[in-house]
């Protein structure tokens, strides 16, 4: 007598069934956590502390990079961001020490913003009343500076990897906000 196909299930389908049978256990075993366990988990509508590192959003400068620029030049937290519809490009750090810092804030030098992709080197714009678009005061610590570079024709964009040099000092790879 020969045996029917009909009643024996495909592997296919064993797989599948065993995937569905996985889940519900899993989800069974969830739901009969200890309320303690639920309790001390955050609920999404708690705020973040404010010193709180958003896991989505890597750290630009972990590791050696942002250890260099810290203890080399006394700053971290370096950002480049289009400002004004892409005409300005802004420059901003933070210092940790003021000492270390001051090179960047000297008037005496003429800061640029090299993108080698556009192949330009964008300048700080002098106004007439206002004088130079940057900050040149005395660093003091924790304070954010910040340098602005004329894009006229907007040949800097969202996402190019730019160079910041003032004097001595030389950021690379700077990307783009």
């Amino acid at each position: 007598m020969e045996h029917s196909n009909h009643c024996r299930p495909s592997p296919g389908l064993r797989t599948c069934a065993a995937l569905v049978s996985g889940f519900l256990l899993a989800s069974v075993v969830l739901a009969q956590s200890t309320p303690s366990a639920r309790a001390k988990a955050p609920s999404p509508t708690q705020a973040k502390p404010a010193a709180a590192v958003d896991p989505y959003r890597p750290n630009r400068f972990a590791g050696r990079a942002g250890q260099f620029y810290k203890y080399v030049w006394g700053i971290d937290s370096l950002n480049v961001r289009l400002m004004e519809s892409g005409e300005l490009v802004r420059f901003t750090y933070r210092v940790v020490d003021p000492d270390r810092a001051s090179l960047l804030n000297d008037k005496n030098l003429a800061p640029s913003l090299i993108d080698p992709r556009a192949g330009v080197s964008l300048v700080v714009p002098s106004m007439e009343k206002i004088g130079q678009l940057r900050q040149s005061a005395i660093p003091e610590l924790g304070k954010s500076y910040w340098i602005a570079f004329s894009n006229k024709g907007r040949t800097v964009k969202h996402g190019d990897r730019v160079n910041v040099v003032i004097g001595t000092f030389r950021a690379e790879g700077l990307m783009v906000d």
